[in-house]
């Protein structure tokens, strides 16, 4: 057992990919049975879908997310607070949209949905979730990248990625007629308030005020 261990620390030391994909196999698939348990409109959990998680937590997420922490400390070279801002930052604008995008597109497709509506969820959820990460994700990468070595970066995230995902998995069950109005996206509020007027005109319409009669109006 002991070997066993070295030489799974070991190959963890020579394929930081390999680790985190290890964590993500295990941390994605959790994340989902623990959203799963928190809804209520759930009878009884679906181990099917777990496993869904975990493939595309295991083998997309975690190589994209060592691909884009290996990036991202070429692209900002520096371990200070400024450079750890900096590449929190480039990473909402670089790779956010690519991450939730995967996720959506991703999830849908292993479910067999078909293309279209794999399109549409991820118009519908991608900004919205985008706009939630943006309110987590730059502090914690910010911690990440200014005070851990980049060999654990991938478990850090991973572990992080624990709430995101139980997120990601509500964002995912969820009709986007039922999100919170800040997560809905904008041009469905302004659609909705576009249409009060013509509904007040509605209201005014004279065949609301006609009694029957063709010769008399009310």
């Amino acid at each position: 057992m002991a070997k066993l261990l070295k030489a799974i620390k070991r190959a963890g030391e020579q394929f930081p990919v390999l680790r985190g994909m290890v964590t993500y196999s295990v941390l994605w698939p959790t994340s989902n049975l623990v959203q799963q348990s928190l809804d209520k409109t759930r009878d009884k959990y679906d181990p099917v879908e777990s496993l869904r998680y975990l493939v595309l937590g295991t083998f997309v997420t975690a190589p994209t997310v060592y691909v884009w922490v290996r990036l991202a400390s070429k692209i900002v070279r520096g371990n200070t607070v400024k450079h750890a801002v900096v590449k929190a930052g480039l990473e909402q604008i670089l790779f956010a949209p690519v991450g939730i995008s995967q996720f959506f597109l991703g999830i849908t497709i292993l479910e067999g949905q078909p293309w279209a509506k794999c399109v549409q969820e991820w118009r519908e959820k991608l900004i919205p979730t985008w706009k939630t990460g943006v309110c987590i994700w730059p502090v914690l990468q910010t911690v990440n990248f200014a005070y851990v070595a980049e060999k654990n970066r991938v478990v850090v995230v991973s572990i992080a990625s624990f709430m995101w995902t139980i997120f990601l998995s509500y964002m995912h069950r969820l009709d986007q007629n039922s999100l919170p109005q800040f997560l809905q996206r904008k041009s469905k509020v302004n659609n909705a308030q576009s249409k009060a007027p013509c509904d007040a005109v509605s209201d005014i319409s004279p065949h609301k005020y006609w009694n029957g009669n063709t010769n008399e109006v009310l």
